[in-house]
């Protein structure tokens, strides 16, 4: 199975891209700084075919389309920086309308778009506005479309959230019987995040979508 990551070098991504690898899938990434450079990659950065573009710029990686099974759009930000073109609307919805259009012009054959269930503290309601507006507007495209939505994504190196911030989502999130109580919004390690979209990515009988916290979880088991 040839399966490519947009934003593939990304906190979430880079999970996703490890999986597949280690299951001896094909892995392509688009991502505008190629590969990680930060040591992390562990060996596995070096069996992804990584093509430096924009996502927005499908010109430049629509080519790789031909051969791929299944594309996850794992590109978002939680902070916006107008002045440079980061914006929720841009970054969270924008994005994933593009990679999706692509994928379906492509024949591929699923693709799953990385939303989330609520907006991270202190971020404005666009956030979420964002993130549903994608949602709809791919929904009812002629490819499989799976969409899960996650809490907050916790990690080592999660690089957005504060670390007090990362600390209690973590500690949270490492306690299950606390974590179930927060239902969908519950938060999530990364690695569970990445081992349920490859997981995602390659199954024969995906669920229904949105796909909320507790099916998540137990694809990440």
């Amino acid at each position: 199975m040839h399966i490519l990551v947009t934003g593939g070098n990304g906190f979430i991504g880079r999970r996703v891209c490890a999986n597949a690898i280690a299951a001896g899938h094909d892995v392509t990434s688009v991502a505008r700084s190629g590969p990680p450079t930060d040591g992390g990659s562990t060996g596995w950065a070096d069996r992804v075919d990584w093509i430096e573009a924009d996502v927005f710029s499908p010109q430049e990686w629509r080519f790789a389309l031909s051969t791929v099974d299944c594309v996850v759009h794992s590109i978002g930000t939680i902070s916006e920086t107008p002045e440079t073109g980061v914006t929720f609307e841009r970054l969270n919805g924008d994005s994933a309308i593009v990679a999706a259009l692509e994928a379906e012009r492509a024949g591929v054959d699923r693709f799953v778009y990385v939303s989330s269930s609520t907006k991270p503290p202190l971020v404005r309601d666009a956030y979420m506005t964002a993130r549903r507006r994608a949602e709809a507007a791919v929904a009812d495209l002629e490819l499989d479309v799976l969409i899960p939505r996650f809490g907050p994504v916790y990690g080592p190196d999660q690089p957005h959230f504060p670390a007090l911030a990362n600390y209690l989502f973590t500690a949270v999130g490492e306690l299950e019987p606390i974590a179930r109580r927060l239902g969908e919004d519950r938060p999530f390690s990364v690695e569970m995040a990445g081992r349920a979209i490859y997981e995602l990515a390659v199954t024969d009988d995906p669920p229904a979508s949105p796909i909320t916290a507790e099916t998540l979880a137990a694809l990440a088991r």
